[in-house]
């Protein structure tokens, strides 16, 4: 996964991760050339400089455990237990109920 869909952040009630899903705001390139930007700069072979500042960003913070020690999701689950953690999570969600605020107005366009 090269970015969530959705998160806890935007009020999701469950969200699931595989471990090898791949979590972040912007991806690893950009993210590691904005962050990094003045040690490859300074770099002799800046090429390859950047490819191991992407793997060190993957590594620390483009991953599933991280965004679960963040809070970002629920939890990283391997692919072959997905199925059964699912339907447990929406058994239990099947009732649930949500009780918003009245609308006074619909969206406008801008």
């Amino acid at each position: 996964m090269s970015g969530m869909s959705a998160s806890k952040l935007v009020g999701t009630d469950l969200t699931v991760a595989l471990p090898t899903a791949e979590i972040a705001i912007m991806g690893p390139e950009g993210a590691a050339q904005i962050i990094f930007k003045e040690e490859i700069e300074k770099a002799t072979d800046k090429k390859d400089m950047l490819n191991q500042k992407i793997q060190e960003y993957r590594e620390k913070f483009a991953n599933p455990y991280y965004a679960a020690e963040k809070g970002w999701c629920d939890v990283v689950i391997e692919p072959q237990k997905i199925r059964p953690y699912l339907i447990r999570s929406l058994d239990r969600l099947s009732g649930k109920k949500v009780i918003r605020p009245h609308r006074r107005h619909g969206t406008i366009p801008l």
